[in-house]
């Protein structure tokens, strides 16, 4: 028997956050306004679930910028399951962080 992915406040917080198109670690702090050490756990566990998938962009992309590569993340049709249910068990999640917020 398949285990349920938990359906929590904060995981609801940060799908919604993805859809609206904050995709990497440190735009979805700063769009949820969690810190790191609940974010990553949570997102690992996300990904352990199969809610979300994740990729490291190209070294290149990073040292044209010069930062550091960032890892991006995108919903999987799991995720975007447990998303609607997120917004229907937490019917404030979509004005907490609205779809299509994100800035490029």
């Amino acid at each position: 028997m398949a285990k349920e992915p938990r359906l929590t406040h904060i995981t609801g917080l940060i799908l919604q956050a993805i859809d609206a198109g904050f995709v990497y670690g440190f735009s979805i702090m700063e769009m949820t306004g969690l810190p790191s050490g609940t974010v990553y756990p949570a997102m690992r566990r996300m990904e352990e679930d199969l809610m979300i998938r994740s990729r490291w962009e190209r070294q290149a992309i990073a040292d044209r910028e010069q930062r550091p590569p960032r890892k991006y993340y995108q919903l999987t049709t799991a995720g975007r399951a447990a998303l609607e249910a997120s917004r229907k068990r937490y019917p404030l999640l979509e004005r907490l962080v609205p779809t299509g917020e994100a800035r490029s």
